[in-house]
């Protein structure tokens, strides 16, 4: 009952846009940290950006500062990632993910530590010309 379902990718060009969006149903986001992850083929899965619950701080990849803008509108239940400038090396599954509280998982996004309460199915996002 409880789901995180993420949608918005697809195939872009590069120095493209595209905005992510992650739903949550069977439970409220307000208290919980949102964060997106991406996996590329044959790579690890990394932390790419993390918003906080408690007053909306940010956290960034180094290799997506400045391209991509994590947000979140607590009144639709749902978490959002703006990716514009986009690079072939963006390519990868797109993951949504939440923590109760979730300080330190969010503090920590970019180095993949932290374990998260949900996760989405993912959504792919393609760069490629």
């Amino acid at each position: 009952q409880v789901q995180l379902v993420e949608s918005g990718g697809g195939l872009v060009q590069p120095g493209g846009s595209l905005r992510l969006s992650c739903a949550a149903s069977g439970f409220t986001l307000d208290y919980y940290a949102i964060a997106w992850f991406r996996q590329a083929p044959g790579k690890e899965r990394e932390g790419v950006s993390c918003i906080s619950s408690r007053d909306g701080t940010t956290y960034y990849a180094d290799s997506v500062k400045g391209r991509f803008t994590i947000s979140r509108d607590n009144a639709k239940n749902t978490g959002y990632l703006q990716m514009n400038s986009l690079k072939t090396e963006d390519t990868a599954v797109y993951y949504c993910a939440a923590d109760l509280g979730g300080e330190y998982e969010c503090r920590t996004v970019a180095a993949g530590i932290g374990e998260f309460d949900y996760w989405g199915q993912g959504t792919q996002v393609t760069v490629s010309s």
